[in-house]
């Protein structure tokens, strides 16, 4: 007979060597290249000693003169918190009554909750690879003088029918929690979620239920403007990233002056390449255009690529309109308390009754942040038009 003890069970035993394997390889092609390590995560803390341009102590001189004054490696200290990521399944305590004498039922009802459990982690990992940090998924278009339940966003790249959100407001301020949103439309950029709001402004931003500030610290912190990993970019100039604004058609000549460029200042090599869908296409036209065979590559995880020169060209979901990454994923590491595991309470049981509803609540949890140690080896290319 199927109860919550063989779920339990189950969750702890099969399950969950099934997702963690999922989620650490197939999440996003870029996540599968990150090698993920518990080293240098002390306490709630990652704190890593990294090295900046070369050792001094060389030198050419006289066989009678001076031997090179000793000057070592240059080193800087990166600190974040180890961000918190969660995810959960619910099951009512009806479908689990109800299938107690089906074992199929049960097993159906659990990988459905499972297989939902997947694509919103898959989805929610995916996109926080592309992001600030901060957990900002878009901003309002237009302010909302009168109660509605719809409204109008610049980008509709980072949301999704059935996600639970916050709208935010410049100080702080919470105009929605956790509104689940209900439908959106991508041409009118409009967005409908299942409770009213009011005197929303342009300056306010969504982000994920919850999640405001706590997001994995992706390229959009890198290629950003403000400090990171607790150093100052103007103090440190290695931390900056190259970025070029093309303002025009997508070259091959502009693709290899930044890989060039990374690999002339920083000596960092490109392994990755990653851009919108409409920047793919634009690289499809310009191989086109010049006669030139399109080249295709199998990576880890079954991902397809298009290849350049050998390095793997990929489309993402999440990536501004425009834009192209070529990066060093070998400067990139995932630091890890743990590997993704149950949340547990008392004996041990992951399954929990949600206080004050006839429902079962189960919450995967992993902690860990993302650190690139060579920000300078890694590049970008923006304004690009077709």
């Amino acid at each position: 007979m199927v109860n919550l003890q063989t779920a339990d069970k189950a969750l702890k035993s099969v399950y969950l060597g099934v997702v963690s394997e999922q989620l650490n390889t197939s999440a996003n092609p870029l996540l599968t290249k990150i090698e993920q390590t518990s080293s240098d995560v002390w306490g709630k803390e990652i704190i890593k000693l990294v090295t900046y341009g070369i050792n001094g102590g060389i030198g050419a001189g006289d066989e009678s003169g001076a031997l090179p004054m000793a000057a070592g490696n240059n080193y800087a200290q990166f600190k974040l918190e180890l961000k918190n990521l969660y995810g959960s399944i619910e099951i009512s305590d009806k479908a689990v009554r109800a299938s107690q004498n089906n074992v199929g039922s049960f097993v159906n009802l659990l990988n459905a909750e499972m297989e939902g459990l997947l694509k919103a982690s898959r989805y929610n990992l995916g996109r926080m690879l592309y992001g600030d940090g901060t957990g900002t998924l878009t901003t309002i278009a237009k302010a909302i003088t009168t109660a509605t339940n719809a409204f109008t966003v610049l980008s509709t790249k980072g949301l999704a029918i059935g996600m639970v959100i916050d709208i935010i407001a410049a100080d702080g301020t919470k105009k929605a929690t956790r509104a689940r949103i209900l439908d959106i439309n991508v041409a009118t950029k409009t967005v409908k979620i299942d409770t009213q709001v009011t005197g929303v402004l342009t300056t306010d931003k969504i982000t994920v239920q919850n999640s405001n500030g706590y997001e994995l610290t992706g390229l959009g912190a890198i290629f950003g403007t403000g400090d990171l990993y607790g150093l100052k970019r103007a103090d440190n100039s290695w931390l900056n990233p190259y970025s070029n604004n093309v303002a025009g058609k997508l070259t091959m000549s502009a693709m290899q002056e930044c890989i060039d460029h990374v690999d002339e200042v920083s000596g960092s090599e490109v392994d990755f390449i990653t851009c919108s869908y409409d920047v793919k296409k634009a690289y499809i036209n310009n191989l086109a255009d010049n006669r030139m065979n399109i080249d295709y590559m199998t990576l880890d995880g079954g991902f397809k690529a298009l290849s350049y020169n050998g390095i793997p060209v990929m489309s993402d979901k999440f990536i501004a309109d425009g834009e192209m990454y070529l990066l060093n994923s070998k400067d990139f590491k995932m630091h890890q308390l743990c590997d993704w595991r149950w949340l547990e309470g008392e004996g041990g049981n992951v399954i929990k009754q949600k206080h004050g509803t006839p429902t079962y609540t189960a919450t995967l949890v992993k902690y860990a942040d993302i650190v690139c140690d060579r920000p300078c080896g890694q590049a970008k290319l923006t304004g690009i038009t077709g």
